[in-house]
């Protein structure tokens, strides 16, 4: 029998030239699927004819993508089979252990046990949540090892949002999160080259594929990374309408339940909301501006629709990590985080711990403080008026997102630079009653100026009716519980 070496060769080879020793490289080829390197298009077809592939043929394909033997057409062809046919449960889970295993797996001391947790938003126009909750649930006794995105189209990111601080580093180590984690209790970072880097080369590859919108692509790609972080409890905010991923309730429902369920089959206590994303969370959009807005929450005067998210997401958390016996007392406990100053010192140890001057972290938690003297304002700021008397009933979240995007807040492809001053508030609530001419938007920008369609779009945006009755404004719709 005659056993061909070339593509254990190769491997080694390959490793090698990325920096392996001989040793480091053999010991990689150990424990990567070569011997199916050559099946792969077997694995292709299988998928691509609906059959269901093996936990062994999942570790072979992404042990592929991983050691980046496998050709882009043949990931290509792989992703597009899979958002053809589908996954069952037991394939999606396979997928997202083996996107997790690609890389770094966080460890923690044993004392933290049950403590670590973490959120995940399908992202939204106004999502400050993670500013607001994270050093809250800190305030709670729990670890937040949150490892956060940037934003993309549409949806503002995290990061975006603390990089509008002037010394906020969203780079850390692994040992500088550990050390963030022991004195401060929550840290927000983003994704380290060594964290799930199979899902890198998928997630690069699923766009250029037109396969964004795989529910089990979707559910691998979040749910990995986060299993990475070696969590005890995740809750997910998954969101539907107008300014979400998914526009109808049943959609948004199909992938929370896909989430909830892979979580759990990897041993995290994973929980989902399902919640409203039609118009702007809060009263502010763009990076800077919400910045402010999630500050002034920490200090007691945050939007009620803000806090139901935070209080609900948190709450559930701390169900589930059983440091609440129910939903209601840990929405209290968040709360009350909030209202004693206790989440904002936690914010405040974060920004120093994560490279913010002292001085400008204690100038934006203090009481009475111009926000502007440390971040940065627009040169421009011009303020849009209702057009008839009336209730105002809707706000269209994704058209302030989009005319805010081209004017410099957003970006459309990744790595792309962004305006942190560009911006706008909301001067209206919904079912606040205005008189003509009533100012209900101020807009935040610089050069170039809106254009005139850029400024019919915004004035679009906002229905005021006459003789209707006042809306309801609750975000979160349902909420799943693990088993």
């Amino acid at each position: 029998m005659v056993v061909n070496l070339l593509p254990a060769l190769l491997l080694a080879d390959h490793l090698n030239k990325k920096g392996c020793s001989c040793s480091d490289a053999f010991d990689k080829l150990k424990t990567t699927s070569w011997v199916n390197m050559s099946s792969i298009p077997d694995l292709i077809k299988k998928k691509r004819d609906g059959e269901t592939l093996s936990d062994d043929d999942v570790r072979a394909f992404v042990d592929a993508v991983t050691s980046e033997l496998i050709q882009d057409a043949q990931t290509g062809a792989m992703l597009m089979a899979i958002w053809q046919k589908g996954m069952v449960v037991a394939e999606t889970t396979a997928l997202t252990r083996e996107m997790m295993l690609s890389g770094e797996v966080m460890s923690w001391p044993k004392e933290w046990a049950g403590l670590m947790v973490d959120k995940h938003s399908t992202g939204g126009v106004g999502d400050k949540v993670s500013l607001v909750l994270a050093p809250a649930l800190a305030a709670c006794g729990c670890k937040v090892p949150m490892i956060s995105g940037r934003g993309l189209a549409h949806t503002g990111g995290t990061l975006d949002k603390l990089e509008s601080i002037p010394g906020f580093n969203i780079h850390q180590s692994t040992e500088q999160i550990h050390n963030i984690l022991d004195s401060v209790g929550c840290c927000i970072v983003g994704q380290t080259k060594r964290l799930v880097p199979a899902d890198r080369v998928l997630y690069s590859l699923r766009d250029a594929t037109s396969t964004v919108d795989s529910l089990p692509l979707i559910t691998g790609s979040i749910i990995s990374k986060k299993g990475a972080e070696s969590l005890a409890a995740l809750v997910l905010d998954v969101k539907f309408g107008k300014a979400a991923l998914y526009k109808d309730l049943e959609s948004a429902k199909e992938l929370a339940q896909s989430m909830v369920n892979v979580g759990n089959g990897l041993g995290i206590r994973t929980g989902a909301v399902l919640s409203r994303m039609d118009t702007v969370i809060g009263r502010c959009v763009g990076n800077s501006l919400e910045v402010i807005e999630s500050l002034e929450t920490l200090k007691g005067n945050g939007p009620d629709d803000l806090m139901e998210l935070v209080t609900t997401l948190g709450g559930i958390l701390l169900m589930m990590t059983a440091a609440a016996p129910d939903l209601s007392e840990g929405r209290k406990r968040v709360a009350d985080a909030v209202a004693s100053g206790a989440a904002l010192l936690r914010f405040q140890a974060m920004m120093e711990a994560q490279g913010v001057a002292k001085e400008t972290a204690r100038s934006l938690c203090s009481a009475h403080t111009d926000y502007f003297t440390v971040l940065r304002k627009s040169e421009h700021q011009t303020e849009l008026v209702t057009s008839a008397d009336g209730v105002v009933t809707d706000i269209d979240g994704l058209v302030l997102a989009q005319v805010l995007h081209k004017l410099g807040a957003g970006r459309s492809k990744v790595g792309e630079p962004i305006n942190h001053s560009v911006g706008a508030e909301l001067l209206v609530s919904l079912g606040q009653k205005v008189q003509k001419g009533h100012p209900w938007l101020r807009l935040h920008y610089e050069a170039p100026p809106p254009t005139p369609d850029q400024m019919s779009g915004l004035q679009s945006a906002v229905t005021v009716m006459t003789n209707t009755h006042t809306p309801t404004h609750t975000l979160v719709h349902e909420v799943l519980l693990p088993n």
